[in-house]
């Protein structure tokens, strides 16, 4: 089966949820036969990388324009793939699915997965976010099959636009923690005693709300710990002038063996993000066994983490409430390994794999 997948700006290690999913899935169905071909974008993989493992990365040009790029660059990878000719052609996000129509056109076999609506993130005006929407319109009513990573997202097409999705979550990998802290001492920090965010500096992740929180009620002896990618725009300059006025680490964005250990050694994980899919970095947090506060939106509570792991959206008194009694009583070694088993069985990439391999033959099969 030749499959051929569009909609992200690189892998491996190229930040963001849709990458991330990307990144663990594909092996896994390149390891069970399909011959897969990730198309990627420019300016974020270097002209000298053409594999990632077994799979073959198609770099074609994309302006590094927001608002532009994902439109271009969707444009020239339907172009390829009526070139090459894939059994499927999967696209990923809403975004790059306004290119669905043209792809039928073209006689290509077409499923969009959709990681939750983007047109809801702060930093899209209205052009963008019409756009965004009429890519979510054309995608789930325009495709052979249809991918949700969550209920919820799955609920909102099926209300929207009368089509029934199938539900395919993101997954986390079955990870150790490891006992080394080279890297963390490196940003002054001690096992066991600072909170850890891992996310995009934008404004849907909340990081300002979180840094209030800590600050009003600076929890003895902890720190926290924001990572993500420092841009050149108001929302990460804001971020940064107020992690340092309340003595918060920006690591900036990081991977391998820095990112495994700042998972390892959080004594909590905290998500206090206004809008997500199903949130990539809150798994990676719950296969280390980390204890977590995420905000109670749909998306993080179908996670389905206990009560006392959430918090009002916005509310920064609560939020710094839980950071307070997570600080004095952090979780042992047991409630950690508990917390691990629970969330890889739930989240296993393996069955994940074995189901969009699954859809895509029965996609095959219903086109023949």
């Amino acid at each position: 089966m030749k499959v051929l997948i569009l909609g992200v700006r690189g892998v491996p290690g190229v930040e963001g949820g849709v990458e991330t999913h990307v990144e663990h899935l594909y092996p896994r169905l390149a390891a069970q036969g399909c011959d897969v071909e990730i198309i990627v974008r420019t300016p974020f993989i270097p002209p000298e990388q053409r594999r990632y493992g077994t799979i073959r990365l198609r770099r074609l040009w994309a302006p590094r324009r927001p608002g532009l790029e994902a439109f271009v660059h969707s444009v020239l990878g339907v172009i390829y793939a009526a070139l090459v000719r894939p059994d499927i052609l999967h696209i990923h996000a809403i975004g790059p699915a306004i290119v669905t129509p043209m792809a039928r056109l073209l006689g290509l076999t077409v499923i969009v997965t959709n990681h939750g609506p983007d047109y809801n993130r702060d930093k899209w005006g209205s052009v963008a976010r019409g756009v965004l929407r009429l890519g979510e319109y054309f995608g789930m009513r325009y495709a052979h099959g249809r991918i949700a990573i969550s209920k919820v997202i799955a609920e909102l097409v099926e209300i929207k636009y009368e089509r029934q999705s199938e539900i395919i979550p993101n997954g986390v990998l079955q990870n150790q923690p490891c006992r080394d802290t080279d890297q963390i001492e490196r940003f002054g920090l001690h096992s066991g005693r600072y909170f850890l965010q891992v996310g995009r500096l934008v404004p849907e992740k909340r990081q300002l709300d979180l840094i209030q929180a800590y600050r009003s009620v600076s929890p003895r002896e902890w720190q926290l710990v924001i990572v993500g990618r420092i841009a050149d725009d108001p929302y990460s300059t804001a971020v940064s002038a107020a992690a340092r006025e309340a003595g918060v680490v920006i690591t900036g964005f990081q991977s391998g063996q820095t990112l495994r250990q700042l998972y390892s050694h959080a004594g909590a994980f905290v998500l206090p993000s206004s809008h997500e899919g199903l949130p990539i970095a809150l798994l990676e947090a719950l296969s280390y066994g980390v204890p977590t506060l995420a905000s109670a939106i749909p998306a993080n509570l179908e996670v389905g983490l206990g009560e006392a792991s959430y918090f009002p959206l916005g509310d920064i008194e609560a939020l710094a409430m839980k950071l307070k009694q997570l600080s004095a009583q952090p979780w042992d070694a047991p409630a950690r390994a508990k917390r691990q088993r629970w969330v890889t069985e739930r989240y296993d990439w393996d069955r994940i794999a074995a189901q969009t391999i699954k859809m895509y033959s029965r996609t095959i099969d219903q086109g023949s």
